[in-house]
């Protein structure tokens, strides 16, 4: 399942803080413009599974720059057990549109 754009902002613009963002972009793509969240790059992910263990329970809404990389980490993290993973459709490339 996806999450929007326009529900991540509402959800943003209500203070809700009931669920994890987690960028996977790399270092350059996030310094340029990010929304916040955790950063694993995608390279990264396999390895620092141990790093989003407390949060295998929670909602997490993955984003990159366009909603690829993100679809790629939402397979991941669902392969290793995490049940509740959506992918921000259109990425950061959305946000910002």
């Amino acid at each position: 399942m996806e999450a929007t754009v326009d529900e991540l902002k509402k959800r943003e613009k209500e203070g809700k803080d009931d669920y994890v963002l987690l960028d996977v972009r790399e270092d350059y793509e996030r310094a340029e413009f990010n929304v916040g969240g955790i950063h694993v790059p995608l390279g990264q992910l396999s390895m620092s599974m141990d790093k989003l263990t407390p949060y295998r329970d929670q909602e997490i809404i993955v984003y990159c720059r366009s909603g690829k990389r993100s679809a790629m980490a939402q397979e991941l993290l669902r392969q290793s057990g995490f049940k509740n993973v959506r992918n921000l459709e259109g990425g950061m490339l959305a946000y910002q549109g």
